[in-house]
């Protein structure tokens, strides 16, 4: 991959800066990015993988330190995730398959940002995760997570949320976790294949790491950020609209 022009970085850092201000690592939107520039699947893969580790560790980081993190509702998605994900990430995709699931995620993460933003939920009482439901959904959503090469944050966040197992800074911290667990696993796998880091995705990545300190650290203090959510939206929705029309 060669370098990217100045638009590819400053956009990297968009996506890192918003998904981490919502506990996610950001992948599916630098894969947007990467996408629209043109690079191939081969090289998407590990560098989203490799920026979506530092982020969505530092997203979960921040959360942790403002004590939203709930271990109880983190665990039954990641021990099933885990292997599911490195087992995705070693099944290869065609270009066309690979570029529909991606632009599918891409509208899990539209809705993300745009149906589930932060409010009061201190009168809605949690419901309880059932063990097996758990596994069930980790294994899924790390399946296909690894198979693209994202953390399955987006996809797991609004679940957590839609049957109302735990709030938006409880689900922000959990998908930060779980989305760091399945991008080791996913980035072992692929390194593991045969495929290389390219050294373009080591700029990427000290441009995502500062955008993922910032929207954290933010993010965990209750501040948001309504406009550049909807922009980003649009953004994601047009990648989708491409991805999936390809």
């Amino acid at each position: 991959m060669e370098y990217l022009p100045f638009l590819g970085y400053l956009l990297i850092f968009v996506m890192a800066f918003m998904y981490s201000s919502v506990g996610h690592g950001g992948a599916s939107g630098y894969l947007a990015v990467l996408a629209m520039l043109g690079v191939s699947q081969i090289v998407m893969k590990p560098s989203a993988l490799l920026l979506n580790v530092f982020v969505s560790g530092i997203s979960f980081y921040q959360y942790y330190r403002s004590n939203h993190f709930n271990f109880r509702l983190f665990w039954p998605f990641s021990l099933a995730s885990f292997p599911a994900a490195f087992i995705g990430a070693m099944i290869p995709l065609q270009d066309s398959s690979y570029k529909k699931i991606l632009g599918i995620c891409l509208i899990f993460s539209v809705l993300r940002l745009t149906l589930f933003g932060w409010k009061d939920e201190t009168s809605t009482e949690n419901k309880e995760l059932k063990i097996w439901l758990g596994l069930l959904i980790g294994a899924i959503i790390g399946l296909v997570s690894g198979m693209i090469g994202i953390g399955g944050g987006i996809i797991l966040s609004p679940v957590i949320l839609l049957l109302h197992w735990g709030k938006m800074k409880e689900t922000a911290a959990v998908s930060a976790l779980f989305i760091f667990v399945n991008s080791i696993a996913g980035l072992i796998a692929v390194i593991s294949s045969g495929t290389q880091i390219p050294n373009s995705a080591y700029p990427l990545l000290g441009v995502a790491i500062a955008g993922g300190i910032g929207g954290s650290y933010l993010g965990s203090k209750k501040f948001d950020f309504k406009i550049l959510k909807y922009l980003l939206a649009i953004v994601l929705m047009i990648a989708a609209i491409k991805l999936l029309s390809s």
